[in-house]
């Protein structure tokens, strides 16, 4: 029972099956215990412990902050969740960049510490050196294209990458060196979706789309976007498939109204005790 269980837990062999087999992938983020098992029994194939969580869940303004120790307690949590669901680990902003050394370590200890099944790092063929040392230490890698966070000083903000001929044939390019270097798969973020229809046509491995249109192999959401837990903040690729974040917020009014008229606990939500106790206490 237990071969058979580790038989259907999703890897990198079913990830590339999938897109050999023309199915769609799913992926989402979790950065805790009870998320990632919510994620998990509801089939999704892929969960990512993104740097993302520095914003959505340590209040960051953006994820250079983020560090390692922070990525491994996170990816720690989720994998104890995790039964089926793939569990990639992204590595921080100078985890990897400083030196080939450096991303061999840093991604180890996001596999043994963190309990990680993959890493993910951003950038292209600048770090196709990288990808291959820590391909041959056996851990895979999942490239990240287009949008790469960790650059958003470079890039001068959030903005769609690839639009130009010169920036397309780039973005096809490091696509393709990052898949000979060893990469599993690649996220295409904020990318023009034929585009990404063209990078996922032209490489083997996986393509998992965000704001990169359908036709890439796979889509990959925050998941407290694609719940509306930000009220205003929705990015022009993010469906809300749950206003999630209302209901949590009109529960917690409903609870704060029923404590303070004395409503809550209700006898059915105590406990006991016989009446000859209590009086002979004193």
């Amino acid at each position: 029972m237990e071969l058979e269980e580790r038989r259907m837990k999703n890897t990198v062999v079913t990830i590339q099956k999938a897109k050999e087999n023309k199915e769609k992938v799913t992926m989402l983020t979790a950065y805790d215990y009870s998320m990632a098992k919510l994620i998990d029994e509801a089939g999704i194939e892929m969960i990512l412990v993104g740097d993302s969580l520095g914003m959505v869940m340590l209040g960051y303004e953006d994820t250079l902050s983020v560090t390692m120790e922070d990525m491994i307690h996170h990816t720690r949590a989720v994998a104890r969740g995790v039964k089926n669901a793939m569990v990639v680990a992204d590595m921080p902003f100078l985890s990897y960049q400083t030196s080939v050394y450096d991303a061999v370590c840093n991604a180890g200890r996001l596999m043994k510490e963190g309990r990680a099944q993959a890493v993910k790092l951003e950038g292209g063929r600048e770090f196709a050196e990288h990808i291959r040392a820590i391909t041959n230490a056996s851990i895979p890698v999942v490239g990240h294209l287009g949008l790469t966070p960790q650059s958003l000083n470079a890039f001068g903000g959030f903005k769609v990458q690839g639009k130009t001929q010169e920036a397309a044939q780039k973005l096809l390019e490091d696509a393709r060196i990052i898949e000979e270097a060893g990469a599993v798969a690649v996220v295409l973020e904020c990318v023009p979706a034929k585009l990404a229809s063209l990078v996922t046509e032209k490489i083997h491995i996986p393509t998992i789309g965000i704001g990169a249109g359908a036709g890439c192999d796979g889509q990959v959401l925050v998941y407290q976007d694609m719940l509306a837990m930000f009220g205003d903040f929705k990015p022009k690729f993010v469906k809300r498939f749950g206003e999630i974040g209302t209901q949590m917020k009109e529960a917690f009014q409903k609870y704060s109204e029923e404590v303070k008229a004395g409503t809550f606990p209700a006898e059915e939500h105590t406990f006991k005790i016989e009446d000859d106790v209590i009086e002979k206490l004193y």
